[in-house]
């Protein structure tokens, strides 16, 4: 059974990636200390109580689709209900609609507790997220008023529509077409597909917002304007109106993730049934300015892709809580040197321990710097100044552009690394659907892929944000992790080992693959440098992660009981062992491209 980690969640927060410090210098207004442990408290009795008994059901019972609607799992909207009526999907809303304006780590935080109950039922809320602050940021007065507080609150759900059967990745080849009408109002036509919470029963009305292109528009991305397109018109008086002329067509059946409906949307086909519009073409709003949707559908993006990383920290967390559970109780062999006639714990083995802190620290370093992440846009809305000597007012903003790929990428490539040690772990019976392992690796397996694949977050990585500020960005960045390694060398505290010398080991390797990838790219040699691209991102992973791991351990005392023992040694082994592997990644980086630039597509395919 899950249990949230919340003094885990809390100690990284605080001591690791800076809230305690914001609080303290009047970053976040009125937040405090206590009321951060309030909050993550409840948060995570209501996700052990409330949504993770769920998640083995909604598995086993998933969402079904009739005649253009879904049903939802039994328990699920019951389930919803609550947790809006808890105040939760309002977390770091606007405060004038209904929101408490909580900083954007407090709800990353809370977000880990859910997915970490369970991955399915997050998702429909972390799309809503994103909606709001889409339309808050862009939307007109009028539609913000209309739409916002039942988005806020959660009375109704929000989606996001971009991929089209020919148009993932590449935008800009979307067909979705959109008509201007009189009354300022607009008609879309066309279909999307991989729509997570498209269609359900959990809410009264969904708010979609959909890409599309007008027909004068310009060719490519340029030409894409962004819209509201909700599943019923509003009145208003805010009363739901007739039946947009907007249905799902099927949910896809999928590898995990079953709860979650995954839908193929159909805009403007006049399948909305009786009650619906008369006029063929669902009825949208323009977010926003004509063809320039892409700006504020990036604004989705970005918050999704951070999101999407705390899914995979989410999801590490109960792989790793149910394998170490397993492993103290499973017993097989006897351990060395037992005189024991009975068999041992396999958790008493060197292999399995060696799993469960690999398991325990991938899990700890994606935290860290998923939090990291959301503390720099929390310090970029505040106007905050940056640390001194560190840049102007570039700073932060550039910090949380260049954090954001490494937190969607590294974070659930480590959910997925996880999960599938956690069925090794587990044995012959991690490979039984009815032990709950092999979930956690089929739910995970998705998250690399949507909201911009991985090595889509490795290419933003090196040829967007590597570059920012001529490199200053990143050179910054090293440098203040540099100093945690200086500071765990100088404690010279036993318990903390080698750690401060392998921080900076990894971080050196960093530097070096950085300043390597910035030469390739101002030679103009951009393939060279985008064949070092994904091993480039684990690479600074595994650095960052492994320097964040090093700050909370030299911020324990060993005092402090089991939990801050066991800290310093996930830490450790961190440091110690997984992130000495960057000086491999640092010469595939370097040395690495020809080996992949010399092999045509063309011998690829032809070989297949």
């Amino acid at each position: 059974m899950y249990r949230a980690p919340v003094a885990e969640i809390a100690f990284t927060l605080k001591e690791i990636t800076g809230l305690s410090k914001a609080i303290e210098a009047g970053h976040l207004g009125e937040l405090t200390d206590d009321l951060v442990d309030a909050i993550l408290e409840e948060a995570g009795r209501f996700a052990s109580e409330e949504i993770a008994p769920l998640n083995a059901t909604g598995d086993r019972e998933p969402a079904r689709f009739k005649d253009g609607a879904v049903t939802m799992p039994p328990g699920w909207a019951e389930a919803y209900r609550k947790w809006c009526e808890g105040g939760w999907a309002a977390l770091s809303a606007p405060e004038e609609f209904g929101g408490q304006g909580l900083p954007l780590m407090l709800q990353v935080a809370a977000f880990d507790i859910w997915n970490g109950a369970s991955l399915a039922f997050a998702l429909g809320p972390t799309l809503t997220v994103g909606a709001v602050e889409a339309l808050h940021l862009h939307a007109s007065d009028e539609l913000k008023a209309r739409y916002l507080a039942k988005l806020v609150s959660g009375e109704w759900t929000g989606t996001m529509n971009l991929t089209e059967p020919q148009a993932g990745t590449d935008l800009g080849a979307l067909r979705c077409r959109a008509e201007r009408r009189d009354d300022g109002t607009y008609r879309l036509f066309g279909q999307k597909i991989f729509i997570t919470y498209g269609e359900h029963d959990m809410t009264d009305n969904i708010v979609h917002t959909v890409l599309a292109r007008l027909p004068d528009a310009p060719d490519g991305t340029k030409g894409i304007s962004l819209f509201l397109v909700p599943k019923y018109l509003v009145n208003e008086d805010g009363s739901l109106g007739a039946r947009n002329d907007v249905v799902a067509a099927s949910i896809e059946h999928k590898l995990g993730i079953h709860a979650s409906p995954t839908c193929v949307m159909l805009y403007g086909e006049g399948r909305a049934g009786a009650g619906g519009v008369t006029e063929k073409g669902a009825v949208g709003y323009l977010i926003g300015e004509e063809n320039r949707g892409l700006a504020a559908m990036f604004t989705m993006m970005n918050n999704a892709r951070l999101m999407v990383g705390i899914e995979g920290v989410g999801i590490a967390e109960r792989a790793t809580q149910q394998a170490s559970a397993y492993a103290a109780e499973r017993r097989q062999g006897r351990a060395v040197g037992s005189g024991d006639s009975e068999m041992s714990p396999i958790i008493v083995h060197p292999d399995i321990r060696r799993t469960l802190l690999a398991m325990r620290g991938l899990t700890s370093a994606s935290r860290a710097i998923c939090y990291a992440c959301a503390h720099a846009i929390d310090m970029a809305k505040a106007g905050a100044p940056a640390p001194e000597g560190a840049g102007g007012e570039k700073f932060w903003g550039e910090r949380a552009a260049l954090l954001t790929p490494i937190a969607k990428a590294f974070s659930t490539d480590a959910g997925v690394e996880v999960a599938s040690q956690g069925i090794q772990v587990h044995g012959g019976m991690g490979f039984i659907e009815e032990t709950g392992a092999a979930q956690h690796l089929r739910d995970a397996r998705i998250t690399p892929i949507y909201e911009g694949t991985n090595g889509v977050q490795a290419i933003d990585l090196v040829t967007r944000k590597l570059p920012l500020s001529q490199g200053e960005a990143i050179r910054l960045y090293l440098a203040e992790l540099g100093e945690i390694a200086e500071a765990v060398r100088a404690s010279n505290r036993p318990e903390l080992g080698h750690m401060g010398e392998a921080v900076a080991a990894s971080l050196k390797d960093c530097a070096q693959a950085s300043e390597h990838l910035l030469s390739e790219l101002l030679a103009g040699h951009v393939e060279a440098a985008l064949a070092g691209a994904t091993p480039f991102l684990r690479l600074f992973g595994l650095a960052a992660g492994g320097a964040y791991l090093a700050r909370g351990a030299l911020a324990t005392d060993m005092e402090g009981g089991d939990a801050a023992k066991l800290r310093i040694q996930v830490a450790r082994a961190f440091c110690e062992r997984l992130a000495r592997q960057t000086r491999g990644l640092k010469e595939e980086v370097v040395e690495g491209a020809d080996a992949v630039l010399t092999t045509s597509g063309e011998l690829l395919a032809a070989a297949s």
